[in-house]
């Protein structure tokens, strides 16, 4: 039981994610990856004190853990570069006439 009501809060987060997300604004979409980003930062300090505090002759929570570090570290870093990425947009292009 306790699985399906895990898989069930999973679901209702994502339908509710993919509402809130699909009804912001373009112009809303910076502002909104900065502070996905600092929720990336935090889930990625979590994940390395869940990793800290593993056992270390359970080997699967090691692995576990580590893999949570891993990916919360990519999608930490992937982030900064799509928020870049959008910032330059605004950047105009034309700098002391060089090209």
């Amino acid at each position: 039981m306790e699985g399906i009501s895990a898989l069930y809060i999973f679901m209702l987060a994502a339908i509710t994610g993919y509402e809130v997300i699909s009804r912001v604004p373009v112009i809303l979409h910076t502002p909104l990856m900065s502070g996905s980003n600092f929720v990336h930062g935090v889930v990625l300090v979590g994940a390395m004190v869940a990793l800290g505090s593993a056992d270390p002759n359970e080997p699967l929570q090691l692995v576990i853990g580590f893999v949570a570090v891993l990916l919360g570290a990519a999608n930490a870093a992937g982030g900064y570069v799509v928020t870049e990425r959008m910032l330059a947009m605004f950047k105009s292009g034309a700098k002391g006439g060089a090209k």
